[in-house]
């Protein structure tokens, strides 16, 4: 009895060695180690954003959409290629990659496109809106498309 009893003790002083050796051997993070964060003055916050979606769109070299507008905004760049984009009454503004995005805000009638000789990738964000159905108008003329 005697015996078992020595025998559990020297198992039971061996596994508090292990896990005193694990301790010191791997240790414990430093009290003295600074958490790291990759903000300064504070962790943002992420609001709600299950009314936005993100796509790509590829126009080939003279495609382009009809006149539209969306119940929502949306925001519009180039990833690949060479694109355009038209408020209606307003200046054809290019998309090319690095580029500056274009803003088109709700309810505002616009286009898009690849230009006439290149195609475009497009990067699409659409927000807002309520999932508001998009209000399609007639094709962009042939001039309207070329700027004249």
């Amino acid at each position: 009895m005697q015996r078992q009893a020595r025998t559990r003790a020297s198992v039971l002083l061996a596994i508090m060695a292990a896990g005193v050796f694990t301790i010191f051997a791997f240790g414990q993070p430093s009290t003295t180690a600074a958490l790291q964060s990759n903000f300064v003055g504070g962790e943002p916050s992420r609001p709600d954003s299950s009314d936005m979606r993100a796509l790509r769109l590829r126009f080939e070299a003279g495609v382009r959409s009809n006149w539209h507008a969306h119940a929502g905004w949306q925001i519009l760049a180039a990833e690949e290629g060479r694109g355009r984009t038209q408020e209606r009454g307003g200046e054809i503004i290019e998309l090319v990659p690095g580029g500056r995005p274009v803003f088109a805000p709700a309810g505002v009638v616009h286009w898009h496109g690849a230009s006439p000789d290149e195609h475009v990738v497009q990067l699409t964000v659409l927000g807002g809106g309520d999932g508001g159905p998009t209000s399609w108008f007639g094709p962009v003329s042939e001039e309207e498309y070329r700027g004249r």
